[in-house]
């Protein structure tokens, strides 16, 4: 017997598919991402603002709450069984999004959001775009430690991301 597909079964499979691509407006998506969708912690859970487009992909960055290790190379990190994590997002083509990132434990960490829009690993100051928990302006220095900085609790903890991005002489400012 030959298995026959009505036209609302494919429709439905097509839709399922889709939906699969592209997340709720204001969902999590990302590696972490179900479990900021499930309410089970620790994890931190970042509303995204501010993009200048949705090439490439955003990576959100974890490091150890101490300004010696942030921003410090993830190998280097690893290597000294110290706290890091990278996860990666396409952004959604339209809406609000958010990233989850998963802690180990509930506690203070430094957050690093970037809008990877070359595809390249390392950071290009005329093409990606940056930002911090503290959303204050980061303009032509290193990133700032102290804006960095997110208290995490047990469950999802949310705070919001607006992404800077190189604006002339007067470095990274939001769009």
């Amino acid at each position: 017997m030959t298995p026959t597909f009505s036209l609302s079964f494919a429709a439905s499979l097509l839709f399922t598919a889709l939906v699969a691509v592209e997340p709720t407006a204001g969902q999590p998506v990302g590696d972490d991402a179900a479990i900021c969708r499930t309410g089970h912690g620790p994890a931190v859970q970042v509303n995204v603002e501010g993009l200048k487009d949705r090439r490439g992909q955003m990576w959100l960055e974890l490091y150890p709450a101490n300004e010696a290790d942030f921003l410090k190379d993830d190998t280097e990190l690893a290597a000294s069984g110290k706290t890091f994590r990278r996860t990666r997002a396409t952004p959604p083509s339209t809406g609000p999004f958010a990233m989850c990132v998963q802690l180990p434990r509930a506690g203070r960490y430094a957050l690093l959001l970037r809008h990877n829009r070359t595809g390249k690993d390392k950071f290009s100051i005329w093409n990606d775009g940056v930002g911090l928990p503290g959303n204050g302006t980061i303009g032509r220095s290193r990133p700032p430690f102290s804006q960095a900085l997110v208290d995490a609790g047990d469950g999802v903890t949310v705070t919001t991301i607006r992404v800077q991005y190189l604006r002339g002489i007067g470095g990274f400012k939001p769009l």
